[in-house]
């Protein structure tokens, strides 16, 4: 028998891509088309950030997000909808180390602010401090601890994003204290710079040691985002695709679509013999409330 997988996309991300491929998108209304674009090719799950409209720069506004679900939501009701909480996260350092610039460092409880008024089905919820660039990510264990248990609060089932194999470690205490809700849900972020890299080993160890019963996915950035597909849902995981990870189709080829990204996983799941999951079924196997 086929085993079912869940297909998640990642549609815009924060970083400036949009000036490298058009089909990024920025608006709350873009967010949303492309959204229901890639629910239509397959996706049970959108994974959504918002973007400032005049400049494309990331933001947090609560307003961006309740336009985007509302858009979402008045023409899909299925699809299920997950919000970043990365935003608040970074430490700018200079090169030389010597200037360290906070504006960007927000409290937990503003980081989640937008989780707790909008309640949506999953949140992200980046586990463990770690080197991005010249720039320090920020998640200790009180701050998470604090976002968990707001998100769980709210209903919303926190996606425990782990960069790295110490990461997992971080988020036993989380899965203890029944925050993370059953089953516990973990997205391995793979090939980041400075963290785990997107390779078989990689996945086989962390998968390794999730806790009993976890449902878990894979993502690889840039090249790897594919490879990572299906090296995922060989071993037992789901996928994840999506302009946020990739804006390439093939080597040098910019993705026309998250739709086209989605399409592509779908087909490469296809071939491997897998059955994508639709959005009522991912509920049901993530233990969410049907809409």
């Amino acid at each position: 028998m086929s085993r079912r997988v869940i297909l998640t996309c990642a549609v815009t991300g924060t970083r400036d891509t949009f000036r490298q491929n058009p089909a990024v998108p920025i608006t709350p209304a873009q967010i949303a088309t492309s959204s229901l674009e890639a629910a239509a090719a397959g996706a049970a799950i959108v994974h959504l950030h918002v973007r400032d409209p005049e400049t494309g720069r990331p933001s947090s506004d609560l307003a961006l997000y309740r336009e985007t679900i509302d858009r979402i939501r008045s023409k899909n009701s299925d699809v299920i909808i997950n919000l970043t909480t990365g935003q608040g996260s970074r430490l700018k350092i200079s090169g030389d180390g010597a200037t360290v610039d906070t504006s960007a460092i927000e409290s937990p409880e503003k980081r989640v602010e937008h989780i707790v008024a909008l309640r949506p089905d999953i949140c992200s919820l980046d586990v463990g401090t770690m080197s991005i660039g010249e720039d320090v990510r920020l998640g200790t264990p009180k701050q998470m601890e604090i976002m968990a248990r707001l998100m769980n609060d709210a209903g919303s089932k926190a996606e425990v994003d782990v960069f790295d194999t110490g990461n997992i470690l971080q988020a036993e205490p989380l899965v203890a204290s029944g925050h993370l809700g059953e089953p516990p849900l973990f997205q391995f972020v793979l090939g980041a710079k400075w963290g785990a890299p997107a390779n078989a080993a990689t996945i086989l160890h962390m998968k390794n040691m999730l806790p009993q019963g976890a449902i878990w996915s894979a993502m690889g950035v840039g090249s790897r985002m594919f490879p990572t597909a299906a090296l995922s849902a060989l071993e037992g995981g789901n996928v994840r695709v999506g302009l946020e990870d990739d804006i390439y189709i093939d080597s040098g080829i910019l993705a026309r679509s998250n739709a086209a990204l989605v399409e592509r996983a779908a087909s490469l799941l296809s071939l491997l013999r897998f059955d994508l999951a639709d959005a009522r079924t991912a509920r049901q196997d993530l233990g969410l409330s049907s809409q």
